[in-house]
């Protein structure tokens, strides 16, 4: 198969097998492959009833970002014109997005395609039969198709996929630290946990940015550390060869991350921090942005819960206030090589509700639609905006910015809430040499990347507690690593964890992934 677009060499690399599995069956072509069309044939021409070449009515329902776009504004213009469709979209607040779709679905309300996110509520709507299936049929799509399978695994249900993904990549985690420190102390960036150890010491006790104070730290920590995708003891037990929040081995028993060695080096690692004071005293009741104003004012040497993208923008914000400042970014590599944490892989997915959507030919317009988001005018105009508007073409090949400050209020709310990825169909960026380095690395990083395997498991337990499960082990973490809870109080914590549902949590997900292991 031919590189579609101009899609990056980097990202072009895995495209083809990808797209054989997905040809091939696998998880996503379903057991039966009934009425498969040909490959490269249209999705909407396979099963589709004839219709007229009137505008495809679409109604969505999606989170805000910013401003409400205007209706009939010039971006949805240029998208109904070349996919043929009339939009429809309702704009929700992210802070009541789930509670508004809840109401949407007791009502039946819902529009034809509906963001949804991987939650509880979801996925028993997805049980009872409320959305339609659409694995077998993303193969019939190119664009859909020549995404790597594990975004669309990374959604399933019962081993079943029932949308579309947002796509975000996969293996974004990166370390980002200040290069200027580390070569003014001659450091080297941490692999083994004595390296860890070694490096924040001396960014914290070496005065490294020569004022002759003690007011740095190599890391600080804020209240939420440890949880969800950029938990900073996952990250660094899994570049130690542990797992990412769950464990399984090949008799299919699961492990919670807490109860393996790599993990409690990390947590030991921290607590040894906080006895010496080598991380920050007030970390518990700090908010992440308080945090980040302290990277940014050059206090700190290390961030260790963004991705590899962030490093540009943050450069740009500290050189601002400490002009000589020098960042850079790299994997996460531990004794066996580069391993890392890996995110989910999506922003939400857009899901097909069968009480709007009322036949297989319905829905194969609708992702006809979705399909053409991705096409290369259309990824081009969701990350790009208009040529002469947002952005310039150059001689290279490249683009650059005209007006991001126009792009960032006209273009990033279809941008953040439709199909698109950075390196799929997207004229490349001229940027900085660091920001360009961190646009490469985040689909580099899928190949490291070390997955949940708990990720889209069924557990009833969890469904209906997992919100106070893993409180209850995150405040665990918290007092073990400040000395509130000696080694006999943490092996409690953890007792009382497996009492409270833990045991039956395991016991479910164990379940769960053996039954999609037969299927």
């Amino acid at each position: 198969m031919k590189p579609i677009g101009n899609m990056h060499p980097f990202r072009r690399r895995w495209v083809p097998a990808t797209v054989a599995l997905v040809l091939a069956g696998g998880v996503l072509a379903g057991c039966s492959g009934q009425g498969a069309g040909k490959p490269g044939e249209s999705g909407e021409a396979k099963g589709a009833v004839a219709a007229d070449n009137g505008p495809l009515e679409v109604t969505m329902a999606v989170t805000q970002v910013g401003d409400i776009p205007a209706k009939g504004n010039v971006i949805e213009q240029t998208i109904e014109k070349y996919t043929n469709t009339k939009l429809d979209i309702q704009w929700i607040p992210n802070s009541t997005y789930d509670e508004k779709i809840n109401v949407m679905i007791a009502s039946d309300e819902l529009p034809k395609i509906v963001k949804v996110n991987y939650v509880p509520t979801i996925i028993n709507s997805i049980q009872e039969g409320l959305f339609w299936e659409v694995g077998p049929l993303i193969k019939d799509y190119k664009n859909l198709a020549a995404q790597n399978p594990q975004y669309y695994q990374n959604i399933s249900v019962d081993g079943k996929i029932y949308g579309i993904p947002l796509y975000r990549e996969i293996g974004r985690p990166g370390l980002i630290y200040r290069k200027d420190w580390f070569d003014s102390l001659n450091l080297k960036v941490p692999k083994t946990m004595d390296d860890w150890y070694n490096v924040l010491k001396a960014l914290t006790l070496n005065d490294p940015d020569k004022n002759g104070k003690n007011d740095t730290y190599g890391v600080m920590l804020a209240k939420k550390y440890n949880e969800g995708e950029a938990s900073v003891l996952t990250r660094i037990a899994v570049s130690q060869g542990g797992v990412n929040r769950w464990g399984v081995d090949a008799n299919g028993k699961f492990t919670p991350e807490f109860l393996t060695p790599q993990f409690m080096d990390a947590l030991n690692l921290f607590r040894r921090l906080y006895a010496e004071k080598l991380i920050n005293q007030d970390f518990p009741a700090m908010d992440s942005s308080e945090m980040d104003k302290q990277f940014e004012s050059g206090r700190i040497g290390m961030k260790i819960n963004g991705v590899s993208t962030n490093a540009a923008n943050i450069q740009d914000r500290l050189s601002k206030v400490v002009s000589t400042a020098q960042l850079d970014v790299t994997h996460w590599e531990g004794p066996q090589g580069i391993r890392i944490a890996a995110q989910a892989g999506n922003n939400g997915f857009l899901a097909f509700p069968k009480s709007k959507v009322k036949t297989e030919a319905d829905l194969r317009k609708l992702l006809t639609f979705l399909d053409k988001m991705m096409d290369e005018p259309m990824s081009t105009l969701q990350k790009r905006g208009i040529e002469g508007t947002h952005y310039t073409k150059l001689s290279d090949g490249y683009v650059q910015w005209k007006d991001l400050t126009a792009f960032n209020r006209e273009v990033k709310p279809y941008r953040d809430s439709l199909l698109n990825f950075e390196t799929y169909n997207v004229p490349p960026l001229k940027d900085t040499e660091l920001a360009m380095k961190g646009y490469k690395m985040e689909p580099e990083g899928l190949k490291y990347a070390v997955h949940n395997p708990a990720l889209t498991l069924t557990s009833k337990t969890y469904s209906e507690r997992g919100k106070e499960l893993d409180q209850m082990m995150w405040d665990a973490e918290t007092n073990y690593i400040i000395g509130k809870l000696d080694e006999a109080g943490w092996k409690a914590a953890i007792d009382k964890w497996r009492k409270a549902g833990g045991d039956n949590q395991i016991k479910e997900y164990e379940a769960s992934y053996a039954s999609i292991k037969k299927k």
